[in-house]
């Protein structure tokens, strides 16, 4: 998807549509959810202009932020970060 907004209103258009399937609409309320949620807690990064269409892995550590997999990818990103600031003070 190129941004978020058009993912949000396309899962909008499939959640309008009455021959959406149960099974697909739980999906995608479920997905709406959390870009929904995304969007609020990222309020800054996107009126700056980031509106990038998150990862399943972004939306998943959204909701799950002491899920292993997120505090793996958080620890990786802050040792990088650290790494890269220590490198340009030298």
């Amino acid at each position: 998807m190129e941004s978020i907004e058009k993912h949000i209103e396309q899962d909008k258009e499939i959640l309008e549509n009455p021959t959406t399937s149960p099974q697909q609409r739980r999906h995608i309320e479920e997905e709406l959810h959390e870009l929904e949620v995304y969007v609020e807690n990222h309020k800054e990064e996107i009126d700056a202009g980031d509106h990038h269409d998150p990862s399943p892995l972004e939306l998943f550590c959204e909701m799950e932020p002491d899920a292993d997999e997120c505090r793996i990818y958080e620890d990786w990103l802050n040792d990088w970060c650290r790494s890269s600031s220590e490198q340009l003070h030298r």
